[in-house]
C-alpha cells in the first residue's frame, strides 16, 4: 500500500515539474518576442537621454538644487527711506538704460548701443546665477588684475557702459550714477564685507574635452535662439525703435571684444543657466555641449572693438579663455579662444606654483 501511494506522490510531483518548466519556456519565449517585436518597451540609451537632439527636458535628467539662494529684499522695506526714490530710480536705469543712455536717450544721447544693463545683468540684477549684483556691495572696492589697480563700484559700473554697452562714461557725480549705485548697495544690504553670497555671478560649467565648435554652435543656435535673437544675431527692436526687446548678440550694437562675455566661459555658463528665456540654474534647457558650442559661434561673429592694451598688465595672470594674447603658457590665440581650456588651466596653475 506504502509503495502504491509512493508512486502516485512521485507522479503528481513530475506533472508539477513538467508544468513549472513549461511555464519557464513559455515566459523566455514571450520574453523574445517582446524584444523582437515590441523595441518600445526597451529603455532608451545613456547617449539617446543626453543627446544635445533630445527632444526630452534636460532639466529632468539633473539633480535638483534645493539650495535657497540670495533673493532681492522686498520693496516695502523702503517705505520711510531717505534714499527710496534714488534706489528705485536706479533700478529703472538698469532695466530701460536706453531710455535714459541710449542713442535718443533723455539724460544723454548714444552713451550706449540700445542695450540695457538688464540685458547682461537679468532681472534688474536680481537673478540667481543671473549675472546679479548681490555680491558688488561687499567685495568693493578691490583690486582687479584686468586694470591692475584698485576699482570702486563707480569704475566697475562704466566698465559695463564702456565694454557690454559699447559705450563711454558717466559722469560719477550725476544723479543717474548716485541712483545705481544706491540701487545696487540696496541689493547688497546686509552681505557681509568681503563675501558673496549663495547665486552670485555666474554657475560654473564643466570643461569640454574639445574645442568649442563654432560650426555645431551655428547649428544649435538655428535650432535654440533665432526666435528671440534672430537669424541674422542683431536681435530685435521694440515697437518704438529706442531699446532692444531681444538684445542683438554681434554686430555694431552688440557688446564689444572687451566685455566679460566675450571670454568664451563667461558666456557658456551665462547662456547654460539663463537661455532660452526661461532657462534657469535648476531647469537648463541647453547642454553643456550646446552651451559652448553655441558660446563658440556667437563670440566668432563681427563685433565692435575695443582698445585693451592696457588690460592686463601683468601677462601671466590673463585668465585662461582671454582670447588675445600674449601669453606666458605656450597655448595660441585660437587655443585660448576655444580650447580645450583644461590643458590651459593646468598650465597656467603649475606656472603660478613655480613662482
Amino acid at each position: 500500500m506504502a509503495n502504491e501511494n509512493d508512486n502516485k506522490l512521485l507522479h503528481v510531483l513530475n506533472r508539477l515539474l513538467g508544468l513549472i518548466v513549461f511555464l519557464v519556456i513559455l515566459l523566455i519565449a514571450m520574453g523574445i518576442l517582446l524584444y523582437k517585436y515590441m523595441p518600445d518597451y526597451v529603455p532608451p540609451l545613456e547617449e539617446e537621454i543626453t543627446s544635445s537632439e533630445s527632444v526630452l527636458d534636460l532639466a529632468s535628467t539633473e539633480a535638483k538644487d534645493t539650495v535657497i539662494y540670495r533673493q532681492a529684499p522686498d520693496v516695502s522695506t523702503l517705505e520711510g527711506a531717505s534714499n527710496k526714490d534714488l534706489i528705485v530710480y536706479g533700478k529703472d536705469i538698469i532695466v530701460n538704460t536706453a531710455h535714459y543712455f541710449g542713442p535718443q536717450g533723455k539724460v544723454g544721447k548714444a552713451y550706449t548701443n540700445g542695450m540695457n544693463c538688464q540685458n547682461c545683468h537679468l532681472d534688474a540684477g536680481t537673478k540667481a546665477f543671473g549675472n546679479n549684483y548681490f555680491a558688488v556691495a561687499s567685495t568693493y572696492p578691490k583690486f582687479r588684475a584686468r586694470s591692475g589697480a584698485m576699482e570702486n563700484i563707480y569704475k566697475r559700473v562704466n566698465d559695463c557702459f564702456e565694454r557690454s554697452l559699447n559705450g563711454k562714461a558717466i559722469d560719477t557725480t550725476s544723479k543717474e550714477m548716485q541712483a545705481i549705485v544706491e540701487y545696487i548697495k540696496w541689493l547688497g544690504q546686509d552681505v557681509p564685507k568681503g563675501s558673496s553670497p549663495s547665486g552670485s555671478g555666474l554657475k560654473s560649467l564643466a570643461f569640454l574635452e574639445r574645442a568649442a565648435s563654432p560650426e555645431k554652435g551655428k547649428l544649435f543656435y538655428s535650432q535654440k535662439c533665432t526666435s528671440c535673437h534672430q537669424a541674422d544675431g542683431l536681435g530685435l527692436m521694440n515697437a518704438d525703435k529706442t531699446t532692444y526687446t531681444y538684445p542683438p548678440l554681434w554686430g555694431e550694437h552688440s557688446y564689444n571684444d572687451g566685455a566679460g562675455l566675450f571670454r568664451m566661459s563667461n558666456f557658456a555658463k551665462y547662456i547654460k543657466y539663463n537661455m532660452p528665456l526661461g532657462a534657469s540654474h535648476n531647469s537648463p534647457m541647453l547642454t553643456d555641449e550646446e552651451a559652448w558650442d553655441i558660446a563658440a559661434y556667437v563670440n566668432s561673429q563681427s563685433r565692435p572693438h575695443k582698445n585693451i592694451k592696457k588690460d592686463w598688465p601683468k601677462i601671466e595672470e590673463k585668465p585662461f579663455d582671454h582670447p588675445f594674447g600674449p601669453y606666458t603658457d605656450g597655448f595660441s590665440e585660437e587655443e585660448h579662444k576655444y580650447g580645450p581650456f583644461q590643458p590651459i588651466k593646468d598650465k597656467s596653475t603649475l606656472l603660478k606654483k613655480k613662482k
